[in-house]
């Protein structure tokens, strides 16, 4: 009998509005519970809660037994009590994973939050907080598809992140400006759980660097120090703009990769398989997924500029394998591009209707600018 109002009690808690949401990701509907700190979770992030047993213990909300006592610790916290105290002091820039993120991310948020406590004190300052980092990161060679260790070094008084071929080298083999430094985890197409995907503008083109290191600690911390030092650049720029209007320009995730085909501007040439970045509005393509350089960008505008995505090919089209084709409309021609399966373009086209549904701003006129001029 208590066991089922027990049951009954953990179930009215976990129905309010602030428990309807995991604690950590925000995944919807939470099934999980931590009786040692007062939350209601997802099941990966219990899975995570599970390897830090000295803080958390983990029940299921509707499967496990439940007592008195932890029935009613559970009705004193909660998310919105715990959230209050285990992340009163997240600075502006750190990464607050969604359901949706990297298990390395999910899992350092999680340690941050509750085994180090780090933002429960405001006096103790993050290492991703000190605006200078310097480290080894295992680097992938350009040419030989080789990771070697690299020292990195990220100023934000030199506005530059650099890193080195030899450690006692004393000049960078590259020099990536703040400004134009973009960060996302890629850990399936690395083929490292704590694989991170650099990329910077160098000559209006996009450079890829694909680092990692074996500690999932020192991989986020460098994750957010690049978000920290985005930030503070940012803030310099922009004077007069808010922390809410800063933080999404920090670092960004691509809005769909895949493989699609693609002819040439003539469309009389074979049609080949190319690995596709989709980057905010640049759509770049690439012989391999983890090539340095794009072999080629087109830029998406918007929909008022007279940009267009439209499901299917020209009727004369010929020389494509893959049935299922988008035709892309800009100011100056049609690129033309075939998917795998409907589903793929479906997606596709998705991702495209985004990016022509935003206008485009002032800043990016240049860009569109830049792209009509390539050769």
């Amino acid at each position: 009998m208590a066991e089922e109002r027990n049951r009954r009690a953990l179930l009215e808690l976990a129905r309010k509005p602030e428990n309807t949401v995991c604690a950590d990701c925000g995944a919807p509907d939470p099934d999980w519970a931590s009786y040692t700190i007062g939350v209601f979770i997802c099941l990966n992030c219990s899975g995570i809660h599970r390897n830090i047993p000295q803080i958390s213990r983990v029940k299921s909300v509707r499967l496990d037994p439940w007592d008195d006592v932890q029935i009613e610790y559970m009705s004193c916290l909660g998310n919105k009590v715990a959230q209050a105290k285990f992340e009163s002091k997240v600075p502006a820039f750190y990464y607050k994973p969604a359901a949706s993120d990297c298990q390395v991310l999910r899992e350092q948020w999680i340690r941050a939050k509750y085994e180090r406590k780090e933002f429960i004190y405001i006096e103790k300052q993050e290492p991703y907080s000190a605006g200078y980092r310097e480290g080894l990161l295992w680097k992938r060679g350009r040419d030989n598809g080789q990771f070697l260790s690299r020292k990195f070094v990220l100023s934000e008084r030199e506005g530059a992140l650099k890193y080195f071929n030899k450690n006692d080298a004393k000049e960078p083999k590259a020099v990536i400006k703040i400004e134009h430094l973009n960060a996302t985890f890629q850990p399936a197409k690395i083929g490292n759980p704590n694989g991170l995907q650099i990329t910077y503008l160098r000559d209006n083109s996009t450079r890829n660097i694909f680092v990692y290191h074996e500690d999932g600690k020192e991989i986020v911390d460098w994750f957010n120090a690049i978000r920290a030092a985005r930030f503070h650049y940012l803030q310099v720029a922009y004077p007069i703009a808010v922390d809410v209007d800063l933080v999404p320009k920090l670092t960004r995730n691509f809005l769909k990769e895949g493989y699609m085909e693609k002819t040439g501007p003539k469309h009389t040439e074979g049609f080949k398989k190319r690995w596709f970045t989709l980057d905010d509005r640049r759509l770049m393509y690439f012989k391999d997924p983890m090539d340095a350089f794009a072999r080629g960008e087109v830029f998406i505008g918007s929909a008022e500029n007279n940009y267009k995505v439209e499901e299917g090919l020209p009727p004369s089209t010929q020389g494509n394998h893959w049935q299922y084709g988008i035709t892309i409309t800009t100011p100056d021609r049609k690129f033309l591009f075939t998917c795998e399966s409907d589903t793929d373009r479906t997606e596709w086209i998705s991702a495209f209707q985004k990016v022509l549904n935003k206008p485009m701003l002032p800043q990016e006129y240049a860009v569109e600018a830049h792209f009509k001029h390539k050769p």
